[in-house]
């Protein structure tokens, strides 16, 4: 049996030492900020393509600032879960390092405080700076959309509203926001190549919610695949798949990329193997430990559309 004074010093150990390198990067969620690199090189790619000015650091504000956005969201996801309960119990979802005594509550959100200073410091740099003003539309949109995805009185994340918030922010607010700082001004292109990207990424977040369903509903959080039930779920899955396809043949036919980026459809297997896991898995809580597959699709099809766009001519 453990001595009493090794217990309390070993508590002390994991409440003084929430805060270790180690324990921000679970909080991360650094394997998800793929989601966030690939629409930004989309746009970068396009913007150079069309006005033959590289200006990395311009790109460079847009990368740092998406992904301390990025990170402040899961934080946030992480502090305001937890406050309401929706991470408690059998959950599986978030960092989970709240519930394992690694971050405290009080320290997390300080630390969501600090990066909104400054995501808007590097906001304010690239709207005033490079005289951009219209962006501050797009810029606010994602600040809310990034506090409120749980934060009250809102949590649109609730209501099952979190795949359309995040589509819209990872797909055309990133790639078109991007080549409009690097560019100098928007065009229709970049949207229309965001499309599939913010699909891609909205698949990500319902398929995570998948293992959650249960729990979710319990503590209120009625995401789309609540709302859906299982059986629906399964077929809302199939139809993220065919989104994300259907809409990268569109572009290619409409030449927006060259046929290169039917590489994506390498992703297929993949997809099929998802569902085939998905349909065979009776507990969906077990489904968590396949999500890399769907993120390696998204790999494959971002990778995909940039040589699409590199090639296109």
């Amino acid at each position: 049996m453990r001595h009493p004074v090794q217990r309390a010093l070993r508590l002390k150990g994991n409440i003084m030492g929430s805060g270790s390198l180690k324990a921000w990067i679970q909080a991360s969620r650094a394997p998800f900020f793929v989601a966030t690199v690939i629409p930004l090189l989309l746009g970068w790619i396009m913007a150079m393509q069309h006005t033959g000015s590289v200006r990395p650091r311009r790109f460079l504000l847009c990368l740092f600032g998406s992904l301390i956005v990025h990170l402040i969201t899961n934080l946030a996801n992480d502090y305001f879960d937890h406050a309401v309960g929706t991470d408690a119990g059998d959950s599986i979802g978030g960092s989970r390092v709240i519930q394992e005594g690694k971050i405290t509550p009080r320290r997390l959100l300080r630390v969501i405080i600090v990066l909104y200073i400054i995501a808007f410091a590097i906001a304010a740099i690239i709207v005033f700076y490079f005289e951009l003003h219209l962006l501050v539309i797009p810029i606010f949109f994602s600040a809310f959309s990034s506090f409120f995805y749980v934060a009250p009185p809102i949590r649109y994340g609730y209501h099952g509203l979190g795949e359309v918030f995040v589509a819209v922010n990872m797909g055309p607010i990133m790639v078109t926001g991007t080549y409009w700082v690097v560019a100098g001004a928007p065009a229709l292109a970049p949207l229309l190549v965001s499309i599939p990207v913010g699909i891609m990424v909205a698949a990500i977040l319902y398929y995570q919610s998948l293992p959650d369903m249960i729990t979710d509903q319990a503590s209120g959080k009625i995401t789309l695949a609540v709302r859906l039930g299982k059986k629906l779920a399964f077929q809302g899955l199939i139809m993220f798949f065919v989104l994300i396809y259907a809409s990268i043949v569109a572009l290619v036919l409409g030449g927006f990329v060259s046929p290169f980026a039917l590489l994506s459809l390498l992703g297929l297997p993949l997809c099929a193997k998802i569902l085939r896991i998905v349909r065979n898995t009776g507990d969906w809580v077990l489904l968590d430990q396949y999500g890399k597959y769907i993120r390696m699709i998204y790999f494959i099809c971002g990778l995909s559309l940039m040589i699409g766009i590199i090639f296109n001519n």
